[in-house]
C-alpha cells in the first residue's frame, strides 16, 4: 500500500468514526462541536484524495465523491453559516448523515475487495453478502436518519 492510499485510508477511517459519534449525537439530543469539525473536514478530505487517484473513465467511486463534495457544500453552511436555524437543522443532519452513509458504503465495497477474507466470500462485489451488508446499512441509515429529525433539536437544547 503506498503511502498516498495508507493516508486515504485512515483519513477515511477518521471520518467514519468521528461521522458515528456526530450520528450518536443525533440521536442522543448531544451535539459534538468539534467531533463534527473533524467528521467535516475528514469527509472533504476523504472525498477530495479520492479524486487524486489514477482512474480511466467515470467510476462510481468519482460519482460518490461528486456526490459527496455537492452535499458537503449545503450540510458544513447549514451548521457554519446558518447555525441549524429552520430548514437549515434538517439539511444539516439529512446532509451529515447522508455523508456519513457514502463513508460506510465505500468501506463495504473497498472491504470485500480488500481484505482477502472477505474477498473470498464475494469476489465479483455481486454476491448476497456484499448486498446484505449494503441494505443492513442502508436500514440503519435510515431509522438513525428518522430518530435523529425527530430528537436533535438544538434550539430546545438551549443552543
Amino acid at each position: 500500500m503506498s503511502a498516498f492510499t495508507l493516508f486515504h485510508v485512515i483519513i477515511s477511517l477518521i471520518a467514519i468514526v468521528s461521522g458515528l459519534i456526530v450520528a450518536y449525537g443525533f440521536v442522543t439530543a448531544r451535539r459534538f462541536e468539534q467531533t463534527t469539525l473533524v467528521f467535516l473536514i475528514m469527509t472533504l478530505a476523504t472525498s477530495v484524495t479520492g479524486f487524486l487517484f489514477p482512474y480511466n473513465g467515470f467510476t462510481p467511486g468519482i460519482g460518490v465523491g461528486i456526490l459527496s463534495v455537492l452535499i458537503f457544500i449545503p450540510t458544513a453552511a447549514a451548521r457554519y453559516k446558518y447555525h441549524l436555524a429552520g430548514i437549515w437543522r434538517p439539511v444539516f443532519v439529512i446532509g451529515s448523515l447522508v455523508l456519513l452513509y457514502f463513508n460506510c458504503l465505500v468501506l463495504i465495497v473497498q472491504s470485500f475487495q480488500k481484505v482477502p477474507a472477505l474477498n473470498a466470500l464475494a469476489p465479483t462485489g455481486g454476491e448476497p453478502a456484499v448486498i446484505i451488508s449494503q441494505v443492513v446499512l442502508l436500514i440503519a441509515a435510515v431509522v438513525i436518519g428518522f430518530l435523529s429529525l425527530r430528537r436533535f433539536r438544538p434550539a430546545l437544547m438551549g443552543f
